[in-house]
């Protein structure tokens, strides 16, 4: 490399340093991520040859044994499918509302400065703060 070359200049330098900014990004992937990429690439050429077993097989196999191979070539690509649908086309799971809801009312509970108290008697509950009381009873 002379002087005046920059590293991306150098086609081996470039190839070297995509390398290493692939090995980066796999590093900081999740699970998921790496088993989608993995799974994408390789499921389909899977797929294919299961059907293409099955297909092939009607020409060497009886009519009577055809059922079961048939059914055993489906339920295989179908829990590909699955797991491949699993993997790749689920959405992370949402926080429920009510979770949401609680947590306000527990950081308006700490934010007030207003004293509050809480009463159980037998089934009756009495939520008292400030000025405010509420009262509730198991009927």
């Amino acid at each position: 490399m002379t002087p005046n070359n920059k590293p991306s200049d150098n086609p081996e330098i470039a190839k070297v340093n995509a390398e290493i900014d692939l090995k980066k990004i796999e590093a900081t992937s999740t699970a998921k991520e790496v088993a989608s990429k993995y799974i994408g690439k390789t499921a389909i050429p899977w797929i294919v040859l299961l059907v293409a077993i099955g297909v092939g097989s009607s020409i060497f196999l009886k009519a009577e044994a055809m059922p079961a191979v048939i059914g055993l070539v489906s339920t295989a690509v179908m829990a590909l499918i699955t797991m491949l649908s699993g993997i790749t086309g689920t959405k992370d799971k949402e926080e429920k509302p009510e979770y949401n809801i609680i947590n306000g009312l527990i950081k308006n509970l700490q934010d007030s400065k207003e004293p509050m108290s809480v009463v159980v008697d037998g089934d009756k509950v009495t939520v008292t703060k400030g000025d405010n009381k509420i009262s509730t009873s198991k009927k």
